[in-house]
């Protein structure tokens, strides 16, 4: 793909986001006006609408993993799966809100499995820090942390839904979700929420 071809694309993107959040029935046509392209233009790119979300989602994946990467580089204590798993969640919230209108979106063109396999090298990470903190003992959960962190990957989910439901404020759902993460694994609810607050204080 050529530079300028590759910039046209990641307009067509930026745009079709923008567009599809606002009205998530946003067409072809009017995501290619609003980027400033021909419709043809779209569909060299793009096939079809469905293309295009998928595209989005890819996106998305891709932007969590990055979130929670930069995040844990800030670890006070490289050592602590509790702190690990609390500054991963909490980071990956400021990116699944952005894109939570389009979850909803996705789901209607893109298989949910479709969905959690974008979401996979992303979940494989959490389990590791699961299976470290349940190994040393900080974390305690019936659960294998392969499962835990399918449930963990499921409470997201559920908040994006709460809070597009107006439930739930976007900014109570990021701490929620952190809290959940760690009470699901075993850390008491108040040492869970102190520590979610001090890193949101950070």
């Amino acid at each position: 793909m050529t530079g300028r071809a590759d910039a046209n694309r990641r307009r067509i993107l930026d745009v079709a986001l923008a567009e599809l959040l606002r009205d998530p029935e946003a067409s072809m046509d009017r995501i290619a006006r609003a980027a400033g392209v021909v419709r043809r233009t779209v569909y060299g790119h793009f096939p079809g609408r469905d293309a295009l979300v998928a595209a989005l989602v890819d996106d998305a994946a891709e932007a969590v993993g990055a979130a929670r990467a930069a995040a844990l580089r800030a670890m006070a204590d490289p050592d602590d799966p509790r702190e690990e798993l609390a500054r991963g969640v909490l980071a990956m919230w400021e990116i699944a809100d952005r894109y939570r209108l389009l979850v909803s979106l996705a789901q209607r063109s893109v298989t949910v499995e479709g969905i959690l396999r974008r979401l996979e090298p992303v979940r494989l990470e959490c389990e590791a820090v699961i299976q470290r903190g349940l190994d040393s003992g900080r974390f305690t959960s019936p659960l294998p942390a392969a499962a835990l962190a399918y449930v963990h990957e499921q409470v997201l989910f559920g908040l994006m839904h709460a809070v597009n439901d107006s439930v739930l404020t976007a900014e109570e759902a990021g701490r929620s979700a952190a809290i959940t993460a760690l009470t699901a694994a075993g850390v008491p609810a108040e040492g869970a929420g102190e520590l979610v607050e001090r890193l949101r204080g950070e």
